[in-house]
């Protein structure tokens, strides 16, 4: 039997893993220890099936299998985006419906932990004897910048050769900038809108935005996103409904709070907005490209550079936007930023870089790659294509040496930090047997 069928031997136990896995709701920017708690599990499972395991701090950690100088490693993350509403499932559970597993983290990223750990198990259970070491290394702060990596590799080796099954298949070798900005008002302001609240974190389309004006305004009639309004004690409060997406895939996504502002700028006047707000709307407004706020670009390697207004949240207490820029590789971010924060200083306000990952480029000609395709065609019997993503994973923190490789079949809709995650359960183990061929030919070749 070809060895990366023998993973299929393990499908009840991923299963039941991934599910309990599952029920630690693992947001890292929500202020509790969960986002540890998912990482202490995976590596309570890892001593469990006997091999060695190291944990850095409270953010990061492996599990190793193997001897020998040079190290090979397959990257995951446990921690995951807030799950919003919308759900016809439980959330933080693994849902088996219809051939589809749903849940947050089947594919972003906890499946894939799951299943490198399972595919290491394979290897080792099955007496392969490598010529380098392989970890499977976990972190539980990716999606908040992926400070778990910048963490772990202070004190541990950059492996030799790697990938991240963290994206789609093929092979992908390229990876636009990711710059992530906080603008803020800290002036008292004299607007109408007393409260603004939309997302949570500035990576995702938020799918709700909520804002309360102390004025009756009659007659919203706004067709852009589905909304609904209430009046209480001359009050207006709208409730703009739009699509969760991930930020890299803003074509999927209908943004509410954008809409929210595009519909108060109709219905309110300039003076009694607020500068936060009449920021957003006059130079992003609906567009996702840039255009207005002048930093619109494209190459040919990456494609356009996109612009997601990711959480808005304006109180007694605070008055911020969060920016979230995919840029092409052949651009500068440095100078993106320098146009954005111009523009805002017309308006009094400050901008600030909460995150800024440069774009990454892996020459086709890499032995990771030609090692990847060798172990995707002896899956699925044609070659993996090289592809470029707006999205960012951990293959940023490889030095050269790493690239993202699964698990989304490219074609599938995993809905990926949106309400209703999920993947096909066939595909799901077809990964499973691609992840497992790669490991065992990074382990031995």
């Amino acid at each position: 039997m070809d060895f990366y069928k023998t993973i299929l031997n393990y499908k009840d136990d991923i299963l039941k893993n991934l599910d309990e896995l599952m029920q630690i709701p693992s947001i890292a920017s929500d202020g509790t220890n969960n986002a540890e708690k998912s990482l202490d599990y995976v590596l309570d499972l890892a001593k469990s099936m006997g091999f060695t395991t190291r944990k850095i701090g409270n953010i990061a950690g492996h599990a190793e299998y193997g001897y020998g100088e040079e190290l090979s490693a397959v990257l995951t993350h446990t921690d995951v985006v807030p799950c919003g509403e919308g759900w016809d499932f439980p959330p933080y559970k693994l849902t088996r419906k219809d051939g589809m597993l749903y849940g947050r983290g089947i594919a972003d990223d906890k499946g894939s932990a799951i299943i490198a750990l399972y595919c290491l198990k394979a290897i080792k259970d099955s007496g392969l004897i490598g010529k380098r070491r392989l970890r499977v290394i976990f972190g539980c702060a990716e999606e908040i910048g992926m400070l778990d990596m910048k963490e772990y590799f202070k004190q541990e080796q950059i492996p030799d050769m790697s990938f991240t099954p963290d994206s789609e298949y093929g092979i992908c070798n390229v990876e636009k900038g990711i710059l992530q900005l906080c603008i803020k008002d800290k002036n008292k302001n004299n607007s109408i809108i007393s409260e603004f609240s939309s997302g949570e974190v500035v990576n995702a389309v938020p799918d709700k935005a909520i804002a309360t004006i102390n004025k009756h305004i009659p007659d919203i009639n706004y067709n852009g996103c589905n909304n609904t309004v209430e009046y209480i004690n001359n009050k207006t409060k709208l409730i703009f409904n739009g699509i969760a997406s991930h930020s890299c895939m803003l074509e999927n996504g209908l943004n509410s709070a954008a809409h929210l502002i595009k519909c108060l700028s109709y219905k309110i006047s300039s003076n009694e907005n607020h500068k936060l707000l009449s920021f957003i709307n006059d130079f992003i407004g609906l567009e996702l490209y840039g255009d207005t706020m002048g930093i619109k670009c494209s190459d040919n390697i990456s494609g356009d550079l996109t612009l997601n207004v990711g959480y808005v949240k304006i109180n007694n207490n605070e008055s911020k936007v969060g920016i979230d820029i995919r840029y092409p590789v052949k651009y500068n971010g440095d100078e993106i930023f320098r146009k954005i924060k111009s523009n805002a200083e017309k308006y009094n306000l400050t901008t600030e870089i909460t995150s800024h990952l440069k774009p990454l480029y892996i020459d086709e000609n890499k032995y990771i790659i030609s090692l990847l395709n060798k172990s995707y065609k002896t899956v699925m019997g044609s070659d993996a294509k090289l592809y470029s993503t707006g999205g960012g994973t951990y293959a940023r923190t490889l030095h050269n040496n790493g690239v993202a490789f699964g698990p989304v079949f490219q074609g599938e809709n995993s809905r990926m930090h949106n309400s209703n995650e999920c993947l096909n359960e066939e595909k799901f183990f077809l990964h499973a047997q691609i992840c497992c061929e790669a490991m065992k030919n990074m382990f031995c070749d």
